[in-house]
């Protein structure tokens, strides 16, 4: 999610983080951060190291705002502006040529959006309305509202799991939308502000929540029972060349243990990583 409503007003974070990768493995501590995160504490809970396996070309013309890999293997990617925002399914390999694309109405900024059964779940950020959808044609299926604001969204196998910028994540019911319950996201005890892309992995008392971190290049990973961070990553990876490329956002487990898809706001680059807690 991104406080902006065209690519003019875009944060000038992305033209931070272009230094290119001189190595695979990055050792990712607070002072490997981009300049925006040189306020960042060091935490006291595990910081991950990233390898990074293979780039793969990106639409930089994609204002991403919601990353997921589908049963079928191919991606799942809500984008947001204004006018510009859409949803769509591309392959890995070649997210340029959708095999299916829908476009929102105006008047929506579309965000965060996940699978959950045959259901494709679409948040839009201050319009109060998600969106189902049909996974295959994303036809829009149904509405439902709710307070606040929309950022990400991801699904557990059970429930939803949705952020809104502040530090709670709302479960909410994946029929009806309903919220079931919330948790505050904490980092050394004190809350996160701005958590946004989310990503569920694990399945039943393994669970974790990976998050975005808006303003930042920090991934995060989050026990959703209790809330608290148990794990670190901040990237420093190049944006790309787009004007306006932004804030890294955009996270997809692949289906393999420890292994991500990630991008960012007008990047034109998709990057499979490895998470690694040394």
């Amino acid at each position: 999610m991104e406080h902006m409503t065209s690519r003019v007003q875009s944060a000038p974070r992305g033209a931070a983080t272009v230094s290119l990768l001189t190595t695979a493995v990055l050792a990712v501590t607070v002072a490997g951060c981009s300049a925006a995160d040189e306020a960042e504490p060091v935490p006291d809970v595990p910081v991950l190291t990233a390898e990074v396996l293979a780039e793969h070309p990106f639409d930089s013309s994609a204002f991403t705002q919601g990353l997921e890999v589908m049963p079928e293997g191919d991606l799942l990617v809500s984008t947001g502006l204004n006018g510009e925002s859409r949803i769509f399914r591309a392959p890995v390999d070649d997210v340029t040529s959708p095999s299916v694309d829908v476009d929102l109405d105006e008047r929506y900024f579309g965000e965060g959006a996940t699978l959950h059964g045959d259901t494709v779940w679409q948040l839009t950020w201050k319009s109060g309305v998600a969106f189902a959808r049909d996974a295959g044609t994303l036809d829009v299926t149904g509405t439902a509202s709710y307070e606040g604001q929309g950022w990400g969204l991801c699904s557990d196998g059970d429930r939803l799991v949705m952020s809104d910028g502040s530090p709670t994540l709302t479960f909410r019911d994946p029929a009806t939308f309903e919220a079931t319950g919330s948790v505050e996201v904490t980092l050394d005890g004190e809350p996160v502000e701005e958590v946004n892309e989310l990503e569920c992995t694990g399945t039943d008392d393994d669970r974790e929540v990976w998050a975005n971190v808006w303003h930042s290049d920090r991934i995060l990973r989050i026990d959703p029972a209790t809330g608290e961070v148990t794990g670190v990553v901040d990237l420093d990876l190049p944006a790309g060349d787009e004007d306006g490329a932004d804030v890294l956002n955009g996270i997809a487990a692949t289906g393999t243990d420890g292994r991500f898809l990630v991008t960012g706001k007008l990047w034109d680059t998709l990057y499979e990583v490895e998470f690694r807690e040394d």
